[in-house]
């Protein structure tokens, strides 16, 4: 594979990372259990009104968090930057994994 060069700087590419990081991981985190509590079983008052507000909010900041990542790694030299980007984005297929799994629990208990 080619090495492009870039105009990102490793300044910018460290800023890349350290806001798409937390917007990648906070969602993939609070998403199955704002699922739960706000959907399975609503144990919140307006629990529909909070999870039409959430949900799309926590999608959002996902797919720009995850955006963010990318963007820290494509056409780069492999370096501490796009090591801990990988290390994100393999942490996300877990908790990915860990809610498919818990999600088809959900759906097979009902």
């Amino acid at each position: 594979m080619p090495y492009y060069r870039s105009s990102a700087s490793w300044e910018r590419r460290q800023r890349l990372l350290f806001v798409g990081a937390p917007l990648a991981m906070v969602p993939g985190l609070t998403f199955l259990p704002a699922l739960v509590y706000l959907i399975v079983s609503p144990r919140v008052a307006h629990a529909s009104l909070i999870a039409a507000v959430l949900f799309p909010l926590l999608v959002l900041a996902e797919i720009v968090g995850l955006w963010l990542l990318v963007r820290c790694i494509a056409h780069h030299a492999f370096d501490l930057i796009t090591a801990m980007a990988c290390g994100t984005l393999m942490v996300l297929l877990v908790i990915a994994g860990y809610t498919g799994i818990f999600l088809a629990a959900i759906v097979g208990k009902f």
